[in-house]
């Protein structure tokens, strides 16, 4: 088993980036407004997120995504080492003196990332502060699908690697993976959702379907979403193909489109598409306020960068955080990732290599793509972020499992616009 380069605390951060948290991860919950009594106020007037669709939900021992006063999410740091590594991703990414093209291509992409927050109460508890992508819209629907050929990395132990291929033996051939999805339905003004389970169940023979399902508000198959999903999926696959800097695993995509509409147009070829609604309580000068349990930021820091200050006093709730993880299972910890101070995963020179990716390519998926048809620009209201980056590696080569995921993915969502 290879051994894991060791990860160092992360650089100050620029703000600006959120975690598509807001993203809302995407396992969610039954009911429409959230946990109830659950929703109880955590730290400093933090909640539940109430559309989180996957990950760790809030419940017994688990805290789940937050959503802070400001309108952001808060996502807890992880034990060692993933906690730190994405630390460092996503530091790394918004840098003040970030000077890496790809790194600052790839910005666009992700939620938007505001630093490090803790309680008052708790130094030590450490959370990452996101954007929540979810905030413009006034009936979010959510997915939440875990991209390539492999749900574990290359330091996983045999044990790892036999679990996460034992849950969706078919992620291989597949790429990818829904792991949630919360869908309003414009004929009950309600939300259906799915968990893992729904996507776990899913084969080569129902992942059209499946995935058809999201976008089918319970009146119509929302293809103008889908087309929109399609164009914002092949921007995030040319930049996989334009670098050969980074291997991305067990990350996923979080898909969020605006579930309300007032009436259906027909397109010239019978394709459905939506006519956006002016949300309610729109401001004189055009900015929407919130109307989704979310809480709008009326003052979000020019052009998604943030303080300086803000991370400070980064190395000190580091080193909290590193104390408060000492009584954590040592064996999930390498031995490497003792002193986490030394070296940096991001300069070292042990590169994940490609060789060893399980399967191959298939080479049909090259000539599968067909253009957007005119009629279906970006008339939908879709956003589609990159988000979870616990086991992101430093590369020499494409990161062709990542790239199989999203090119598979396109075909389906194509096929879904086709048929």
């Amino acid at each position: 088993m290879a051994t894991e380069p060791p990860v160092a605390a992360a650089a100050p951060a620029r703000a600006g980036g959120d975690d598509a948290v807001g993203a809302a991860q995407s396992k969610g919950r039954t009911d429409e407004d959230g946990p109830g009594e659950e929703r109880r106020c955590i730290a400093n007037g933090c909640v539940p997120l109430s559309h989180q669709v996957a990950g760790h939900m809030y419940g017994k021992a688990k805290i789940g995504i937050l959503q802070h006063p400001d309108g952001t999410v808060l996502k807890q740091l992880q034990p060692p080492p993933r906690g730190p590594r994405e630390l460092e991703f996503y530091s790394k990414v918004y840098a003040v003196d970030c000077g890496e093209s790809h790194l600052m291509e790839l910005q666009k992409y992700l939620p938007k990332y505001f630093g490090i927050w803790a309680p008052p109460n708790a130094p030590n508890d450490l959370y990452l502060k996101l954007e929540d992508v979810t905030h413009k819209f006034n009936k979010p629907c959510i997915m939440d699908v875990k991209i390539g050929q492999k749900s574990y990395d290359p330091y996983a132990s045999a044990e790892k690697v036999q679990q996460q291929v034992s849950k969706y033996p078919l992620m291989e051939e597949i790429g990818f993976l829904v792991l949630g999805m919360r869908v309003y339905q414009a004929n009950s003004d309600s939300y259906e959702t799915q968990n893992q389970h729904y996507g776990r169940s899913l084969t080569k023979e129902t992942i059209r379907d499946g995935i058809s399902r999201f976008f089918h508000n319970g009146c119509s198959l929302r293809k103008d979403a889908v087309a929109a999903s399609i164009q914002k999926v092949q921007k995030i696959l040319q930049w996989f193909e334009s670098h050969d800097k980074l291997h991305f695993y067990a990350s996923s995509l979080l898909f969020v489109y605006e579930g309300s509409c007032q009436q259906i147009g027909r397109l010239s070829d019978g394709i459905l598409m939506k006519k956006v609604v002016v949300p309610k309580r729109q401001m004189a000068d055009g900015e929407v306020l919130e109307c989704n349990n979310n809480i709008h930021v009326t003052c979000p820091t020019e052009n998604g960068k943030m303080e300086s200050c803000i991370d400070k006093n980064l190395s000190k709730m580091y080193g909290l955080h590193k104390k408060a993880c000492s009584n954590w299972d040592r064996s999930q910890v390498s031995q490497q990732v003792e002193n986490l101070e030394q070296g940096t995963l991001w300069n070292n020179s042990a590169c994940v290599s490609q060789e060893h990716l399980n399967g191959n390519i298939l080479p049909q998926l090259e000539n599968v793509f067909c253009s957007t048809p005119l009629e279906l620009k970006e008339n939908a209201e879709v956003e589609v972020r990159m988000i979870d980056f616990a086991h992101v590696f430093p590369s020499n080569t494409k990161d062709e499992g990542y790239i199989y995921g999203l090119k598979h993915l396109i075909v389906v969502l194509q096929n879904i616009l086709d048929y």
